[in-house]
């Protein structure tokens, strides 16, 4: 049995999630919290196997219990939210770099269809969450300390890309990782990046204005027929596939899922490897699942570089995984020697 916290300050919500759980037979709820506080003291009591979390919650809001869980007893926390609330989406993101292994709308009951897609994520989602094997994360005045072991800003003032994309493509835990990377990286920096993470629908906008605050570079939610420029990263919109053309353009495109996704890292690499050949750096971060994997030794095999993240970093290992496992990855590193990669890379001073 899964064992599930339910965190929430609304008795409705609370008891709408009860009621989705206990339809499932391999679901228990072990307790209920109406704020952070409660939350944290609960989870220090019973361990949990998942936490389902809210965001704004008197006392103690769901960013600061999420951060308080990580440090003092770590457990798979799946944010449940009202995505299109401004006053949610930035405590969300804080949440997910806090240690949240993900974010999910909160039940929609409009009609009868909804509800049940809906509650069927939800529960998909716990029981996939319920596998990740979570750390401890540090406190804030460590990390405060570790910003100052990131790779140092490089303003290369390149002409010439030497590159033509960096295509990065991510699922469970991705979204902190991207960030770190994109933090590392000047406004100068010559190389376009598009990204494919798998995220809930209607949390794409906020993920991107999220990245938006921490990098120097202008992130923005791919549209179809954007022209791919340097500085600028470009994030795949949720329930699209993302292709670049011939003409370094970004198609979307409603073709079939592909490995249960849409957008898929699989499709989104095929067309990379097609178009830029060796001019192309493929990174593949954590992830569960296999999505992304056999297209990136395709990429290595067209002589591109590509980047797999370590075991010891991921969150999952899964999509990495399999790529080293098949041969696919030119380097294995943790995010801030990737980040430091990128930079040499992209000044020509790391060679192939």
């Amino acid at each position: 049995m899964i064992k599930v916290l339910i965190v929430d300050d609304s008795t409705v919500v609370r008891d709408l999630l009860k009621h989705i759980f206990c339809s499932d037979k391999e679901i228990v709820v072990i307790g209920e919290a109406k704020d952070g506080l409660e939350a944290v003291d609960l989870v220090s009591r019973n361990r949990p196997d998942v936490v389902t979390m809210d965001i704004n919650m008197p006392r103690l809001n769901g960013f600061e219990a999420t951060r308080q869980i990580m440090e003092k007893t770590p457990v798979p926390i799946v944010i449940i939210t009202a995505s299109w609330d401004p006053n949610d989406v930035g405590k969300t993101w804080l949440a997910m770099e806090a240690g949240a292994v993900a974010a999910i709308e909160k039940p929609r009951y409009s009609n009868e269809e909804d509800y049940r897609k809906s509650s069927e994520n939800i529960i998909d989602t716990v029981k996939l969450m319920s596998q990740v094997k979570v750390v401890r994360r540090w406190s804030p005045n460590r990390l405060r300390n570790l910003q100052s072991e990131t790779p140092t800003k490089i303003h290369n003032g390149l002409t010439v890309r030497p590159y033509g994309i960096i295509a990065i493509g991510a699922s469970t835990g991705g979204p902190p990782v991207i960030k770190q990377l994109l933090e590392a990286l000047s406004s100068d920096f010559p190389t376009p990046i598009v990204i494919v993470q798998h995220i809930a629908r209607n949390f794409t906008a906020g993920f991107a204005e999220w990245l938006n605050q921490s990098t120097q570079l202008r992130v923005e939610v791919a549209k179809h027929g954007d022209r791919l420029e340097p500085g600028t990263v470009y994030v795949a919109p949720d329930g699209l596939h993302l292709k670049i053309d011939m003409s370094n353009r970004v198609v979307l495109t409603n073709d079939p899922p592909e490995n249960g996704l849409r957008p898929s890292v699989s499709y989104f690499f095929r067309s990379v490897a097609a178009v830029f050949g060796n001019k192309a750096i493929g990174i593949l971060l954590t992830g569960m699942g296999r999505d992304g994997a056999n297209e990136m030794k395709i990429l290595r095999d067209t002589g591109a570089i590509t980047v797999a993240q370590d075991k010891d970093s991921s969150v999952v290992h899964g999509m990495p995984g399999e790529a080293i496992k098949l041969g696919g990855a030119s380097y294995i590193a943790s995010p801030d020697k990737i980040a430091g990669l990128l930079i040499r890379l992209a000044n020509g001073s790391e060679k192939r």
